[in-house]
């Protein structure tokens, strides 16, 4: 599916740099027809190097010479390089954003222009290829776009297709905010371990396996996590223990609570997209 398209990304920072690399040592696309931009040119020498691929200085270069333009920069300079790049898009090419928290409505409402448009939340961990993602699309987007998007973002973990893009900020909420959350939990985990008399090394090491093999058994048996959690939880035992600690502590109530705060700012924020970039259209 891909490797007959020319792939351009616009920003080479980690998020790029983790795509990129998904893309070449899945066979996915080869380097030959990837290219990518930046403002640092050392940036670009050290991601020609180490995936042999064409860089640019110019975005406007990135664009004509791509099938698939992944805008991959900050959300508070994707008006400028949106306005920048947007003579030279049409729709013979699918454009892919992944600016955290800027709606496609806030794209739409900057360019003016019909084109094919795709929308990604991904996480962080793309940079361990592991990462979760979810895809909306634009009205004009064709069924092989989203084919294309999933293809590219499944190369570095796992997606899910969205119909409706308003749940995005939800997503944003959940899986593109919670690996700060479990970062924070192995934290703790390992200073637990710390406390019971582990080293720091062996306790983080055995919190973040732990969490690492639950979340496999998630996923590789699709149990239900609460048929899972009984199976650990014997009569009268240590997990049960433990379980009604963190019921008595509150822990279920506050993740809910961080998801939703997540969500509402995600929402706020992109309301103030959608204003700023009605606001800068020329």
């Amino acid at each position: 599916m891909l490797r007959k398209k020319n792939i351009g990304f616009i920003g080479s920072g980690n998020m790029g740099e983790a795509l990129i690399s998904g893309l070449v040592s899945s066979d996915s696309c080869s380097p030959d027809r990837i290219i990518c931009s930046d403002v640092r040119q050392e940036r670009l020498d050290e991601l020609a190097a180490k995936f042999g691929i064409a860089t640019t200085a110019d975005n406007n270069e990135v664009v004509r010479r791509s099938d698939i333009v992944i805008y991959a920069i900050k959300p508070q300079i994707m008006a400028e390089v949106l306005k920048e790049t947007v003579a030279d898009l049409d729709m013979s090419k699918l454009v892919i954003s992944i600016a955290a928290g800027v709606p496609l409505s806030a794209i739409e409402s900057c360019l003016n222009k019909k084109l094919r448009l795709i929308r990604v939340m991904p996480n962080v961990a793309v940079m361990v290829k592991e990462g979760a993602a979810a895809i909306a699309a634009g009205e004009n987007a064709l069924p092989e776009d989203i084919d294309t998007a999933m293809a590219i973002f499944n190369s570095v973990g796992r997606c899910v297709f969205l119909k409706e893009n308003y749940l995005l900020d939800a997503v944003t909420g959940l899986s593109g905010s919670g690996p700060a959350y479990i970062f924070m939990i192995v934290d703790a985990l390992a200073d637990a371990g710390v406390k019971v008399g582990l080293s720091r090394k062996e306790a983080l090491f055995l919190a973040s396996q732990t969490i690492l093999g639950a979340a496999k058994m998630l996923l590789d048996t699709r149990i239900h996590p609460g048929q899972l959690k009984d199976m650990v939880t014997s009569p009268g035992g240590t997990a049960i223990a433990g379980l009604h600690t963190l019921e008595k502590g509150g822990l279920r109530t506050t993740l809910i609570n961080a998801v939703e705060a997540a969500t509402l700012r995600s929402r706020e924020l992109g309301e103030m997209m959608i204003r700023n970039f009605a606001n800068s259209k020329s």
